[in-house]
């Protein structure tokens, strides 16, 4: 990690945090301008490792070797780099260990520009930035500045969390590359009147979290989400929303015709109102019956369609002979494999940003610890690699 002589170098220590608890290695290379604003004892307390920010370690001759930082790195990322320092790198000049390192570095290489608007909307500066992309350099810039303003526009150094959330992608395995997966995710509304429903508790995070670890593994994911307040980020995903069964099972149907696997997270209802009222239903004092009917079986119409070559991962949900119910689910539904969840699990299940899962196939079945819902998405979308490989 580089870093040069910015008021945004304070920054640094966040990313260094973040990358290192992630379980990445960062060895810290600054420019002497750049000990100006952070010290080299801070970076190597955060770091574990001595800064290095001159050609020669001590005066006994020993010296810092550019080349073999080159060769060690998998990634180098110059956070923040000046308007000084990214004309440096365009052009070649070496006068200090951070540039002599990237003319050295071997594995890609990420910069993210730190300074002021004017400065940055230089002509020269967008030249440089230009010429460090021909040479194969990420430029990672803000995504929604505004050039009208010095303090939130671009030059503005990206925010750390967007900064490795970038090198974290860019490490994905990317093995679902090409793959268009069909996801349902959240609840589904079954209207009684304009102002009432027929709901569930699902929040839909599980899905969403399944949605962008596809899509950071290279699928091309189609998302059909019920109501819910989550937000898709990644670009690969294209989300539907809608409301209700028929709807979802519309959709699905549509979609997964052109798709290589399906994985059907969402909370469907099982029964609907057989009518809708026109208006709200008023409190006359008397008992209210709705009659309901059954919804149409997502699940059970993709896997009488499903193809040769396609593939179909479902959940349940289940509060008693969960294993019976699942396995029982799994055949008649022609799933390839089954997630399990229960509600008697704690902090499990539905609003949790945690989920316990036991996933279930014909063949085996593997029961996983309390988990985070990003992290059981990656060991659902592992399992789907293996069989879609």
């Amino acid at each position: 990690m580089g870093i040069t002589g910015s008021i945004a170098a304070y920054k640094a220590c966040l990313i260094i945090r973040m990358l290192i608890k992630q379980g990445a290695e960062v060895q810290v290379v600054i420019t002497p301008s750049g000990k100006e604003f952070i010290t080299p004892i801070t970076l190597s307390a955060l770091t574990s490792k001595p800064v290095i920010n001159n050609f020669f370690s001590q005066r006994d001759g020993s010296w810092h070797s550019h080349v073999d930082l080159g060769l060690w790195a998998d990634a180098m990322l110059v956070a923040p780099a000046t308007a000084s320092t990214i004309g440096k790198m365009a052009h070649g000049i070496a006068d200090n260990m951070l540039l002599t390192t990237y003319l050295s570095m071997k594995a890609p290489v990420f910069v993210a520009p730190a300074m002021d608007l004017d400065m940055f909307a230089h002509p020269a500066t967008q030249e440089n930035l230009k010429t460090l992309r021909q040479q194969g350099v990420q430029i990672i810039e803000p995504t929604n500045g505004e050039l009208a303003s010095h303090l939130t526009g671009k030059g503005r150094m990206e925010e750390p969390e967007k900064i490795v959330k970038i090198l974290d992608e860019f490490f994905y395995q990317k093995d679902l590359l090409g793959k268009r997966i069909l996801l349902t995710a959240g609840p589904t509304y079954e209207k009684i009147d304009p102002v009432r429903f027929i709901g569930n508790y699902s929040s839909g995070k599980m899905g969403y979290a399944l949605a962008e670890e596809c899509a950071k593994r290279g699928a091309l994911v189609e998302l059909i989400s019920g109501p819910t307040y989550l937000q898709v980020t990644h670009p690969n995903i294209h989300l539907s929303k809608v409301e209700c069964a028929q709807q979802m099972y519309n959709k699905a149907m549509a979609l997964y015709p052109n798709c290589e696997a399906g994985i059907l997270c969402a909370a469907v209802a099982d029964y609907t109102p057989e009518t809708v009222a026109d208006n709200k239903i008023k409190r006359d004092g008397e008992d209210l019956v709705l009659n309901l009917k059954p919804t149409k079986d997502i699940a059970q119409a993709l896997g009488k369609t499903k193809q040769d070559g396609q593939r179909l991962v479902g959940f349940a949900l289940e509060t008693t002979n969960e294993d019976f119910n699942a396995k029982e689910k799994l055949k008649k539904k022609n799933f390839d494999f089954i997630v399990l969840n229960s509600l008697n699990d704690k902090n499990a299940g539905f609003m949790y940003d945690t989920n316990k899962v036991t996933i279930i196939s014909a063949k085996d079945k593997t029961a996983y610890p309390l988990m985070s819902k990003a992290e059981v998405a990656q060991e659902i979308v592992n399992k789907l690699v293996e069989i879609i490989i």
